[in-house]
This record gives C-alpha cells, sequence and structure tokens, in this order.
C-alpha cells in the first residue's frame, strides 16, 4: 500500500501512474486505467469517476471498479454533483450520515458505501469536467496525505481525458470528412478510394509496408485470404498509392456472374450482335489508364480464363461482335479465396494464369488471429457505423469486447461489421452489452466468461491478470518490439523486461529502435 512508502517512492509511483495515463488515448482504456489505480493506491474497494456532459445537465459514470453498471445522475445530485458544483473536495466518514450523499446508487448496484474521498476534476482554466471518487478505505479513513495523492491523481487524469477525448473528436472529425469526400467524388462521378487498411499486428504492418512498396510497380497482383479479410480494401489501397489513382479503378466480381455473361461484362459487345443490343464497352475497356480488380477469379471457368491471358499478353480486347482489336492499359489486381495451387492440380485454373497474376502475391490474416486487435477495429468501425446512421457512437462494455474476443470469426472483419452494425441498432443505452450480439456471439461469451468471487481471486490477483494481459496485447501491438512496447506502457525497458520475467511473458526476437 502506498501509505507505508517513503515519500521519494510516493512521488516515483504518481509519476508512473501518470506517464501511463498520458500514454493512453482510448477513452474508456484510459478511464479504467484511473479508477484501478485510483483505489489501489488508497488502499480503498472501488473508485469511480464521473464526467460531466456537455450542457452541464448529467452526470455519467462511464467506468466503477468493481462495477459494470452506467450510472447517470443530475448534475446537481450526490457527493458528484456537489464536488462538480463547488470545484472542491469532500471527505465522507459516514456516507449514510450525510444528507449530501445519494443512495440511490448503491441500491442500483447492491453496494453499500461506508466512507469516500471525492475531487473535482478540471480543465486547464479551472472549470470542473467531472469528479473523481475514491470508496470505502480498507483501513483506516481518508487522511490529509490521502487527499494529495488523489489531488495529483485527478490533475494528471483530467489531462490525459481531455487529451483522449480530443483524440476522439478528432476522429470522428476525419471520419465526417471522409464522408464528405465520397460525397464529393459521388457528385464529380469520381471512384472512391478504398478504407484504411486497419490494425497493429504484425502481418497487418507487414501488408501495409508491402502495399507501399508494389504500388507504384506496373505489375500484377494476386491477393488471396478467407472471405471477408478485406482483398477489395487492399486492391483498392493499391491503386489509389499508385499513379493511376486519378483513373478509374472498376470492380467486377467473377463470382457473381453466370458463365454466359462473363465475356460480355469483362470485353464489352458491338451494337448489333442480337436484337435490341446496343455497343457497351467492357471492364477491361472501362479500367482504360487506371485498375482491373477481378475478385474471386478463381471462380472463372477455363475459357474465360483463357481469354483473359490472352489480354495480358496482348494488350488488347476485341468486344463481342467485333472485328477490330481495341489497346488498353490496365493494371490488374486479382483476388480469390480458393487455394489455387490445388484448383492447378485438379484442372480447374490455368498454370500459365496463374504465374502471369502471382507476380506479386500479398496474402490476408483471418481475424481470429489478430484478436489483439479486435478492440481498436471494433472502435473504429463504431465509429464509422455511427456516422452512417447518423446515430451517436455507442461503447463497448467490457463483457462485450470479451465475447468478441472470444469468437472465431469465420466471416472475419465484414462479418464484425455486421455485428456491430446489428448492436448499433438493438443496443438500449450508451454500452453495448453482449445480449446485443448475435447468438452465436453470445454463446462465446458466455463459454468464455470469467469465473465470478467464488474463484478465490483477490482484487491484487486481478489487478495482476489485467496487467498480464496488457503487456501482452502491447507486445502483440508493437511486433514484441520491446522499446515500443515500453514506450507504449509508461515504462523503461528495464521495468517491462522485469514484468516480462515475473509473469512469465514469452517475447519473440524483434528489432529494436
Amino acid at each position: 500500500m502506498l501509505s507505508q512508502l517513503p515519500a521519494s517512492e510516493k512521488l516515483a509511483a504518481i509519476l508512473r501512474i501518470s506517464q501511463r495515463m498520458n500514454s493512453e488515448r482510448d477513452l474508456h482504456q484510459l478511464l479504467d486505467l484511473v479508477a484501478e489505480e485510483g483505489a489501489r493506491l488508497l488502499g480503498a474497494e472501488r473508485a469511480s469517476i464521473f464526467l460531466l456532459s456537455e450542457d452541464g445537465r448529467e452526470l455519467t459514470s462511464k467506468v466503477a471498479l468493481g462495477s459494470s453498471e452506467m450510472i447517470r445522475l443530475d448534475s446537481k445530485q450526490g457527493i458528484a454533483g456537489t464536488v462538480v458544483s463547488t470545484c472542491e473536495e469532500i471527505v465522507v466518514d459516514d456516507a449514510y450520515g450525510d444528507t449530501r450523499f445519494y443512495q440511490g446508487v448503491d441500491e442500483r448496484s447492491g453496494y453499500r458505501t461506508k466512507n469516500m474521498l471525492a475531487v473535482p476534476l478540471t480543465d486547464l482554466d479551472g472549470r470542473a469536467i467531472g469528479a473523481f471518487e475514491i470508496l470505502n478505505k480498507r483501513e483506516g479513513i481518508f487522511d490529509e496525505e490521502d487527499k494529495q495523492i488523489t489531488r495529483a491523481l485527478a490533475a494528471s487524469a483530467a489531462i490525459a481525458i481531455q487529451t483522449a477525448k480530443f483524440i476522439l473528436e478528432l476522429q470522428r472529425h476525419r471520419v465526417r470528412l471522409e464522408d464528405e469526400n465520397r460525397n464529393l467524388l459521388r457528385e464529380l462521378g469520381g471512384k472512391l478510394p478504398g478504407k484504411t487498411i486497419l490494425g497493429s499486428h504484425p502481418k497487418i504492418e507487414e501488408l501495409r509496408r508491402m502495399i507501399e512498396r508494389v504500388a507504384d510497380a506496373e505489375v500484377t497482383v494476386l491477393i488471396t485470404g478467407e472471405s471477408g479479410t478485406g482483398k477489395d480494401l487492399i486492391a483498392r489501397s493499391l491503386h489509389f498509392a499508385s499513379p493511376r489513382a486519378a483513373r478509374p479503378f472498376v470492380a467486377l466480381n467473377c463470382a457473381a456472374l453466370p458463365e454466359t455473361l462473363v465475356e460480355t461484362e469483362l470485353f464489352g459487345v458491338e451494337k448489333g450482335v442480337a436484337t435490341g443490343v446496343d455497343r457497351r464497352a467492357g471492364k477491361f475497356e472501362s479500367a482504360h489508364g487506371g485498375t482491373l480488380f477481378l475478385d474471386e477469379i478463381g471462380d472463372l471457368s477455363l475459357s474465360a480464363q483463357a481469354k483473359i491471358l490472352r489480354v495480358l499478353q496482348e494488350r488488347m480486347v476485341e468486344r463481342i461482335g467485333g472485328r477490330t482489336p481495341i489497346p488498353v492499359d490496365v493494371r490488374v489486381i486479382a483476388a480469390t479465396n480458393k487455394d489455387l495451387a490445388e484448383a492447378i492440380q485438379k484442372n480447374l485454373f490455368r498454370e500459365d494464369l496463374y504465374y502471369r497474376l502471382n507476380v506479386i502475391h500479398l496474402k490476408t490474416t483471418p481475424l481470429r488471429q489478430m484478436t489483439a486487435d479486435i478492440p481498436a477495429l471494433a472502435s473504429m468501425l463504431l465509429l464509422r457505423i455511427a456516422e452512417e446512421m447518423r446515430r451517436p457512437a455507442l461503447a463497448l462494455s467490457p463483457a462485450a469486447l470479451n465475447a468478441l474476443a472470444s469468437y472465431r470469426w469465420p466471416g472475419n472483419i465484414r462479418q464484425l461489421e455486421n455485428e456491430l452494425r446489428r448492436a448499433m441498432v438493438v443496443a438500449r443505452g450508451q454500452m453495448i452489452e453482449p445480449e446485443d450480439f448475435s447468438e452465436a456471439l453470445q454463446g462465446a461469451a458466455e463459454s468464455a466468461a470469467p469465473a465470478g468471487p467464488a474463484s478465490g481471486k483477490g482484487l491484487q490477483d486481478e489487478i495482476e491478470e489485467l496487467e498480464r494481459r496488457r503487456i501482452q496485447e502491447a507486445m502483440a501491438r508493437h511486433g514484441q518490439n520491446q522499446q515500443k512496447t515500453a514506450r507504449a506502457l509508461g515504462l523503461s525497458r528495464q521495468g517491462l523486461i522485469n514484468k516480462l520475467k515475473r509473469y512469465g511473458i514469452k517475447a519473440n526476437a524483434a528489432e529494436d529502435e
């Protein structure tokens, strides 16, 4: 406990926590961190953070250590309301004996508050933006030293909270700008650039580097991977990062076309071939000067494959019913979720076309192999979905995040996006819970649910488990780079190494800066 440490060590502990706060940019994870560290350092059972709404009428508890319930109060109600109104700290030795204390919170949560210390969270102008409460000190009552520690934590927390909220607003602003750009491009008749390829998994980082390296190259690219892993986004990213970005990006889903229409779609048709048929350019002509994306190319017939190979070799197309070859300047990007090597063995795919397409091979990673990225991916997708639906952005509860991380995701990122869309529609509050997901995800949440109090784990065990998990996630996010991981966690590199040894975490070799 902090009260048993010398003054220099107390200061060092507060500084370490402040560094961690300032390095955390996700608002919800930041609030978790503040509540956890506040309760631990003060030797208390719980800590709560109440944030003041933009209109100043409501206080919302985004997090309370030991409780997952969302609490809403009138901005003048309870100890938190008094602290925000007066901008002064309050110490209560007997909560139920204080008329300012609002018992309704305990009635809803089933928790009994005995004593508490509450301090205001203020902005740089000294205006209250919320309240920080420490509940039920385990030994004795809150004293002057506790006040000093809580003031110091509150000061750092307020700055970090404002920074995180500012970053969140910037992200929302970026989404709005992207939408405005999309609308403008639609009005101008242009093509839309692909969405950002999200994720910090080492394989995603490597994929982004490869896109940067090959975008300028005038070579064909083959993208393979499971359905829903963003092959179309990679193709768009390659196009819009290339010198062809100002020219058309034309996509064709080969699996969605009946055999009789494949040639018409690819090569076009001349007027008069059949009654009522007008002249029409095919996808190769439409993509002239730009990029042609052939999705699910593994589903094409052998005859269609042969004709595509001929176009790639001769750079000429002939419309159905036409007699004059038409030159085309097109970069071809192909994608498939099939094993083309196996298809070649079964005589279902031409080997010569395979080698013509496979000059550069990019492979996508299934979502189940990137569980550490799921919270960040889900947060960004929720922002996009909220903007598209013109609704306020919702947050994911810890239980909901656990459900997302526990599921196998056979449909990958596309399925994740669909689940989040569903949750945005059916959620009743500002927090998405597991019951807002489909039955498949609810089953995953139940099977992966952590043991309750009967497990015998104490608060310290739970905190250590949380710290172990955050270190593992941060190591994965930064490609096992200890220097970057330590910086992100607000630790020295030696401090991180000590924790890796303490928790038995094995780090893969990685180049440090």
